[in-house]
């Protein structure tokens, strides 16, 4: 489609999307902005227009001086709005780009300035967690998970890198439990979680930190949600009219990370609209919210920001390609809320499926044959006019708008954002590693899950090995000048210094089974009818017969050999061979001893 600029009149409280097309009279109209209150709904296959005319829609809202908010999980359309801001509100536009590898902007997911409204962030979460990893989800990961959550709520700047660690650093969960207000919390951490046997904790924790692990494990994850101050105010985004173009690809940061991150700023912007509730609804500015892919964000609370948003003045675009995706095994919440909470509605082309639990809404003026057979950038619309849903009618969408001619570079807007909001990536990690650094003044001791000990990096530059500390939850690399050995675990200098000060416990490794010398020595003796154990000095095979006596003795000798074995042997031993081997045996029993 060719770009062009709106001819005719505009009104400034209308944005316009299409034309007629019925009985060839081609008329420009748009919606107003109050009936934008009761949120619009957009679906239709891939490639039917459906990114043109959310850019559309946002285009003019920008260049009317509205504010507004964009989640993208596929970055093409942030990226191309970032070609349609007017140089005047340059300013206005906040950028988030996780996948930004100098500059981070702070997104603390656990800053909750009214205390009244943590269990709505607690509950957001566990929403969250809950819908994106519903394959390994159960109610004892969810009710640790929860109290975890709800802890760290209670604690001045905590973070989401505080969920791993409340689990396994028992020095770091006193200090936590100290704070928690909450009685019943406080007693799951200071009676129920203490009296778990190690192996039952190890097991009942092990999901949380795989998968928490995992999403904190990306250090530009980590680097955003890992800064205990926020750097951007989406409460004061939203009464300021600011440009918050959010781009959470899945390409860049991965498919469950983009998930978590979108809806976790979904969750917030919800929350922020809800504190409006001290500002007289006569006082408060519209805000609109674009969730292309919506599919990906949507949890059973998303339902409560349809059914709610409105006396907020928080009014939703939302759009998706079929209906199958807002239906999950456990629950049709948020497809129920859609239907029920849209004021307007904008089919493109769909599957015959969609098209017939579609068709109840656009009966009689069309049919399912209709629905799935539009051809690209033609909608069915149902609009609400004066707060009045109308008749369905057919229109064909506009071609994209033409950029304003005093439009800001998209570097300008990248620069500018990171100055205004992001913090450079050094001071970010330095922050983090005080962070895991820090201990209380007290004597406690880290009880930690086994782990499985990490793979070397080798620096081909001077020799040294590089290997993560063993500790979970620490993210720093030790330094070494040998190749550490699997089953042992390894530790960064500060850890080194806590374990030997009896302030942690060794972290237990699970083995590995891997061939080294010893093992090759054991192989070549067995050759030899030798059986080696380390320990306990020689097994020595008696003929054919298959008991076997354990030598007390030391060294390996011929001697230990029976003499019958001996003399039934066609070829004689090889004296340098077994010299030889028992000096392999002497020097790996020693380097693993040592």
């Amino acid at each position: 489609m060719d770009q062009q600029p709106i001819e005719g009149p505009r009104k400034k409280d209308v944005v316009y999307f299409a034309r007629t097309n019925f009985r060839n009279e081609s008329r420009l109209f748009g919606i107003k902005r109050k009936d934008r209150r009761q949120h619009m709904y957009v679906i239709g296959k891939t490639g039917t227009g459906k990114s043109v005319l959310l850019q559309n829609l946002i285009a003019q809202d920008i260049r009317n001086g509205e504010g507004v908010a964009v989640v993208d999980p596929h970055g093409e359309l942030v990226e191309t709005l970032m070609k349609m801001i007017p140089r005047e509100r340059a300013n206005d536009v906040v950028y988030f780009n996780p996948a930004d590898t100098e500059y981070h902007i702070g997104f603390n997911p656990l800053e909750v300035k009214d205390p009244k409204h943590k269990h709505l962030v607690a509950s957001g979460l566990m929403a969250i967690f809950t819908k994106i990893w519903a394959n390994v989800w159960s109610a004892r990961m969810e009710y640790i998970l929860s109290n975890a959550v709800l802890a760290l709520l209670d604690t001045p700047n905590a973070t989401l890198l505080g969920i791993t660690r409340i689990l396994v650093d028992k020095a770091y969960r006193q200090k936590i439990v100290d704070t928690i207000q909450d009685p019943v919390v406080r007693s799951f951490w200071m009676n129920e979680y203490e009296e778990w046997q190690d192996k039952f904790r190890n097991e009942a924790i092990a999901p949380i930190q795989n998968k928490v692990g995992q999403f904190l494990s990306t250090a530009l994850i980590r680097n955003v949600v890992g800064q205990p101050k926020s750097t951007i105010d989406i409460f004061e985004m939203m009464n300021s009219n600011k440009i918050f173009l959010v781009n959470v690809s899945k390409g860049r940061i991965g498919e469950d990370n983009s998930a978590l991150l979108g809806a976790m700023l979904i969750t917030k912007i919800q929350l922020a609209a809800m504190e409006r509730v001290r500002i007289p609804e006569d006082e408060r500015k519209d805000f609109y919210l674009y969730v292309d892919e919506f599919q990906n964000f949507a949890t059973d609370s998303f339902a409560g920001v349809l059914s709610e948003a409105r006396k907020y003045r928080l009014n939703l675009t939302i759009a998706h390609q079929y209906i199958g995706q807002l239906i999950t095994d456990m629950s049709t919440k948020v497809r129920d809320a859609v239907f029920g909470n849209t004021g307007t509605m904008i089919v493109f082309r769909v599957g015959a499926a969609d098209a017939e639990a579609l068709e109840s809404e656009f009966t009689p003026e069309f049919g399912v044959q209709d629905i799935v057979n539009l051809p690209n950038y033609q909608i069915y619309v149902k609009l609400m006019v004066d707060g009045i849903s109308r008749r369905p009618f057919s229109a064909s969408t506009l071609p994209p708008f033409l950029p304003p001619r005093l439009a800001v570079g998209e570097e300008e807007i990248i620069q500018g954002a990171r100055e205004r909001y992001g913090n450079p990536r050094e001071v970010v990690e330095d922050q983090i590693q005080s962070w895991s650094r820090s201990l209380p003044g007290t004597n406690g001791t880290t009880v930690s899950a086994p782990v499985r000990a990490g793979k070397p990096m080798v620096d081909s530059e001077d020799g040294i090995v590089k290997a993560e500390c063993s500790v979970p939850g620490c993210t720093r690399v030790a330094k070494l000048r040998f190749k550490p050995d699997p089953n042992r675990p390894v530790y960064c200098s500060v850890h080194y210094e806590m374990l030997d000060k009896g302030e942690i416990e060794p972290v237990k490794i699970l083995k590995r089974p891997a061939p080294d010398k010893l093992d090759r020595a054991k192989t070549g003796l067995s050759n030899l009818g030798i059986e080696f154990e380390p320990r306990g000095g020689v097994r020595r095979e008696e003929g054919r017969n298959k008991n076997r006596r354990r030598s007390r003795s030391g060294p390996i000798s011929l001697t230990n050999l029976n003499k019958d074995e001996k003399t039934k042997r066609e070829k004689p031993i090889d004296q340098e061979k077994i010299e030889k081997l028992k000096q392999e045996i002497k020097n790996s029993t020693e380097k693993k001893e040592g």
